[in-house]
């Protein structure tokens, strides 16, 4: 910033008390943004306005101010009708806001802070109610970020430059005055901030974002503050019990573990929170039912009537608290159950206990220390609506390392484990216990390279660990048309595909399904025919699909991945919706000459390609001369007249 000319300092009179009321009244809104703009941002916004405040109207002097006193004081010229008042009175009240503000950020002081957040001892309250300005735009939010990571003098040296005084001579003055040890820092600290783009010509500094006297007004905790009054009226010889009813939800209920205190005591919450009202499945509702699915599993597991670890779980669930780890697969709520919810597990699973819930639109699973220790636990989210007897095939219990432990579905008979990567190798039986808990087996979800992908083969279905609690379900097959792989082609072309689903990790995939929709033979007579590929990604939310186009040459080793040649995401292509796919490459022979080749599904009639090749071909592939590097635009004529364009 280009510093102003100085003006010459001036002789200070004496001030009078009421000279000094009179400026703090007449300018009580500068002066309580001057302090509110130089506290620590850790106070938050509801404790900044009021410490503002209260600086401001403890700023007034009790007796008068003499010129000893006075001396030092930055009291400049005027610098317009927004300039900063030349008055003694002013410049003398401004000078002790100035001073407290600082010293609220300052590590000893009689303003200091005992922890963050903590306010001091005289600051007025307002009980019942938190105040703060009023938001501003993008531009407020981004300098209100800036000057929080400023120090206490670089913010105050920025403050007075863009609102108070005229230039940094008089800064400096006014930040010694106000006991900075380093003006001189505190000055090239502001420097280094920067108005944000977009700014108007006034600074954004008097703007309502940083009004601490135009307030809006929002009540605190309700429930929290009645909890509070009720407390208060409770006798002294009493306070012990009252202290623990206050963090136990209900009415007598058990330690809950990790949980934070209550904010609730709705009926239906408190419901949910009672593990005797948990819903549990028969043993064989999944033999009578209509659809199979997550809701007819019974409760399986060794700890089941473990109401200490269920009260525990359910209230974790309710209200995690601050040391809890908590995940969900994208577009899955965290909040508490509507309702009871029903129980499919709990019991050991390795070092841990484990408890699994459903609540008709979620999968929930709960893990602590196997001794009961909460300060480890986790809670885990992920989508499981309109779940049959196909996707709810199997629930994540156990991770550890690069392990990982199943719970498999009532009518599943039979687990084994399959290399998606090794499709001519016979899968490996996995045991299962009686409670449909599986031995540990390795996760392809946590590996960084992709030597192998092991899957899980339950009786016919594929499904494999995508890093969430259920795992995907893999299939095979044009749209409408999908079945399991289990032929030797269908799992040789998943050997080719397996390795893009690390693309498809933690993104709450329901199901992939890999479609040979062509094969093209190739140009040059000897270099046999390529396969074109889809493979669609699906997800439990209904939105988020991931398609991938892939081009398998002839002569590909067994396992190697199939090139990409197009990607699409939030994409109908390839699925029920759009039951269709085109996609091109451009491809050296072992000839070494160069083509355009394209493909498209079965209901392809033409396909037009235009840029540095311009043809058109009838039929549903496409192959043409073409130069290294020539890039080309694709379209195609479907039977019924439509237009189709290229996976993207």
């Amino acid at each position: 910033m280009v510093e102003q000319q100085a003006t010459a300092p001036r002789t200070v009179p004496p001030v009078d008390v009421e000279q000094a009321e009179a400026a703090l009244i007449e300018h009580y809104p500068r002066l309580v943004r001057l302090g509110y703009l130089v506290l620590p941002p850790a106070l938050g916004r509801n404790r900044r306005v009021l410490t503002a405040h209260a600086l401001v109207q403890r700023a007034l002097p009790r007796n008068r101010v003499t010129e000893a006193e006075l001396a030092g004081l930055a009291v400049p010229a005027p610098r317009g009708s927004s300039g900063s008042p030349g008055d003694p009175g002013y410049a003398y009240v401004r000078q002790r806001v100035l001073r407290a503000a600082l010293e609220a950020g300052r590590p000893r002081g009689r303003w200091q802070l005992p922890k963050p957040g903590k306010l001091p001892p005289l600051l007025p309250q307002v009980w019942g109610l938190r105040l703060f300005p009023r938001s501003g735009g993008a531009d407020e939010l981004a300098l209100d970020q800036a000057l929080a990571a400023l120090s206490g003098p670089g913010r105050a040296a920025y403050v007075l430059r863009a609102l108070e005084l005229p230039s940094d001579r008089d800064v400096r003055q006014a930040l010694k005055a106000a006991g900075v040890e380093d003006p001189a820092s505190a000055l090239i600290e502001a420097d280094g901030l920067r108005t944000p783009a977009g700014s108007r010509d006034a600074s954004l500094l008097e703007s309502m974002e940083f009004d601490p006297c135009s307030l809006q007004a929002r009540p605190t905790d309700l429930m929290r503050r009645r909890q509070h009054g009720r407390a208060a009226l409770a006798a002294a010889a009493a306070a012990a019990v009252c202290g623990t009813l206050l963090v136990l939800p209900g009415s007598g209920w058990g330690p809950d573990g990790a949980a934070a205190p209550p904010y609730a005591q709705n009926a239906s919450a408190q419901q949910a929170l009672d593990p005797a009202k948990l819903t549990r499945a028969s043993a064989d509702a999944w033999k009578r039912a209509d659809r199979s699915g997550f809701a007819v599993w019974p409760a399986r597991g060794s700890r089941t009537d473990d109401q200490a670890l269920l009260r525990r779980a359910l209230a974790v669930w309710a209200r995690p608290g601050g040391g809890v780890r908590v995940t969900a697969t994208p577009g899955t709520a965290t909040g508490p159950a509507a309702g009871p919810p029903q129980l499919l597990y709990a019991g050991e699973v390795g070092q841990a206990a484990v408890v699994v819930f459903h609540d008709g639109l979620r999968l929930v699973r709960y893990a602590e220390a196997r001794n009961g220790d909460t300060g480890g636990a986790a809670l885990d989210f992920a989508r499981a609506d309109a779940a049959d007897e196909d996707s709810a095939t199997a629930v994540v219990v156990g991770r550890a390392d690069s392990d990982v432990r199943y719970l498999t579905a009532p009518w599943v008979s039979e687990v084994s484990v399959r290399d998606l990567l090794k499709p001519g190798d016979s899968a490996r039986p996995l045991r299962t216990a009686a409670d449909g808990v599986t031995d540990p087996t390795i996760s392809p979800a946590s590996a960084s390279d992709c030597h192998s992908w092991p899957a899980l083969q339950m009786g016919g279905r594929l499904v494999t660990d995508l890093g969430e609690l259920t795992p995907a379900r893999l299939t095979t097959g044009a749209p409408g048309e999908r079945h399991d792989v289990t032929g030797p082609a269908a799992r040789a072309d998943w050997a080719h595909t397996a390795c893009h689903l690390q693309t498809m990790r933690a993104q709450g995939v329901r199901s992939v399904n890999s479609w040979s929709f062509a094969t093209q033979p190739l140009p040059g007579g000897t270099a046999g025919s390529a396969e074109w590929l889809c493979t669609r990604a699906e997800t439990w939310r209904g939105v988020g699909s991931r398609v991938l186009a892939l081009f398998q040459p002839p002569g590909t080793r067994p396992g190697a991945a199939s090139p990409p040649v197009g990607r699409a995401e939030d994409s109908p292509a390839c699925g029920e919706r759009d039951p269709h796919a085109l996609s091109g490459v451009l491809w050296k022979s072992p000839g070494g000459n160069w083509y355009a080749l394209a493909a498209g599904s079965d209901d392809v009639q033409s396909i037009t390609a235009s840029g540095a090749v311009q043809t058109t071909a009838p039929g549903r592939l496409l192959a043409v001369p073409a130069k290294p590097g020539s890039r080309t635009a694709l379209t195609a004529r479907l039977t019924d007249g439509k237009k189709l364009t290229p996976v993207q």
